[in-house]
């Protein structure tokens, strides 16, 4: 069942819970032991993490990542097979970022379920981290070693591979726009709607698998280190992309922002930004994240049973 076929179930037992639709982050503990798309037949279910955090399980599976159709960098498309994780059903917000007590750089602050931006790539490494110790999770991320290198076996959060991330965001969809290009408005804040600045997470329409703000309101923070020709030599099974040196300050930017245009929104467009990391003067008010984290579904289904027990 995907998320607008629980919408219509939840409709159909009262219309009081339409008010609640697009007005905030749900805040709702119901779990389920797994359903399965019927558009694409990949696994997704909500789950919400020991520190209260919403978030998706999908199953992984494989796909096809990027276009032949686009810009350069954008293609070749090729096959990819992702291992099953945990992603964050909304953008890290100000209110999230306030629990690990790292400061805050952020230009918009009025409300605390905006979310987390003008952020370098090391500090949202470091929340990943914080929220894995907070959770008593082993961290992805070594502290001690230049460059903080990623476990990728380790329990804990971290960002998104591009590939990850656009499977994500896909949703199952073979489409640019999974949500439909005409409907953009309805599920984004973009530089057509936002106003010049970012909104409360969760108040645009999910895509397929009731995931947030995928196509706007923050672009977000990959791990992947950025290289325009990556996509000709990928492997298939979780690409992790480019060798990660010194010399390669550029890291892996996707989804649009408050001040994109639709086509930045397309789901495989790619943008490859500085990480400010060395940079005091970092002011680029449109870069978030979100998390993940590597899972197997019975690990999933136990952790979506023990809190929604709670």
């Amino acid at each position: 069942m995907n998320y607008w076929q629980h919408i219509f179930v939840g409709l159909c037992g009262g219309m009081g819970l339409l008010a609640l639709v697009g007005c905030g982050p749900s805040t709702s503990n119901e779990q389920t032991s797994g359903s399965t798309n019927a558009s694409s037949g990949m696994i997704s279910f909500p789950v919400k993490t020991a520190s209260g955090i919403e978030m998706i399980f999908l199953g992984g599976g494989t796909f096809t990542m990027g276009s032949d159709q686009e810009s350069s960098d954008e293609g070749p498309a090729h096959k990819v097979t992702l291992s099953p994780f945990l992603i964050d059903q909304y953008e890290v917000t100000h209110e999230q970022f306030a629990k690990v007590q790292i400061p805050n750089p952020s230009h918009w602050q009025d409300d605390p379920r905006k979310p987390v931006e003008q952020l370098r790539w090391r500090d949202a490494k470091l929340y990943c981290n914080e929220r894995s110790l907070l959770e008593g999770l082993t961290p992805c991320y070594d502290e001690a070693k230049e460059g903080w290198p990623c476990n990728y076996e380790a329990n804990g959060y971290r960002l998104p591979s591009e590939a990850e991330w656009e499977f994500a965001a896909r949703a199952g969809s073979k489409d640019g726009y999974p949500v439909g290009k005409r409907a953009l408005n309805q599920s984004a804040w973009f530089g057509d709607n936002a106003g010049k600045q970012t909104h409360v997470v969760g108040t645009r329409r999910p895509n397929d698998w009731g995931i947030h703000d995928m196509y706007g309101n923050v672009s977000e923070w990959c791990q992947d280190a950025y290289e325009e020709e990556y996509y000709a030599s990928s492997p298939e099974k979780n690409p992790r992309g480019p060798e990660d040196t010194a010399e390669n300050n550029r890291r892996v930017m996707r989804g649009g922002s408050w001040k994109s245009s639709a086509d930045m929104c397309r789901v495989t467009f790619r943008q490859g930004q500085q990480t400010g990391d060395s940079d005091a003067c970092f002011y680029t008010d449109f870069c978030g994240f979100r998390c993940v984290r590597s899972i197997s579904e019975e690990d999933a289904k136990k952790l979506a049973s023990d809190t929604s027990s709670e």
